[in-house]
């Protein structure tokens, strides 16, 4: 957990576990990340190393290339390999940039 919070810490962007509380969501851009579940290495009915699911969701109001790539930046500086997707919520009038990976955590 340690890794991962300073991989986030770097980019500089204001970030929270999950969601925000409400009313204190920082103006966009802004990072939620989630530990949503694991795929863990077992073998003889014992954990040998454990992996968890990492989305790391970058929110921004308008298409934020700098954003983007603050944020890949430091994936790559921490050779971190993800996969990478994005969507517009209407509702909340914000793009999602959705980081998937796995790390150890």
């Amino acid at each position: 957990m340690e890794e991962l919070l300073k991989i986030i810490k770097e980019t500089g962007i204001p970030f929270a576990y999950d969601h925000f509380a409400e009313g204190e969501s920082p103006d966009p851009p802004f990072i939620c990340y989630l530990l949503p579940g694991s795929n863990n290495f077992a073998a003889d009915g014992r954990v040998y190393l454990k992996m968890n699911e990492v989305r790391i969701e970058l929110y921004t109001d308008t298409k934020d290339l700098v954003a983007e790539q603050q944020l890949e930046d430091v994936l790559d500086a921490h050779e971190v390999f993800y996969n990478k997707s994005e969507t517009w919520i209407a509702s909340e009038k914000l793009y999602e940039i959705l980081y998937q990976f796995k790390m150890e955590v």
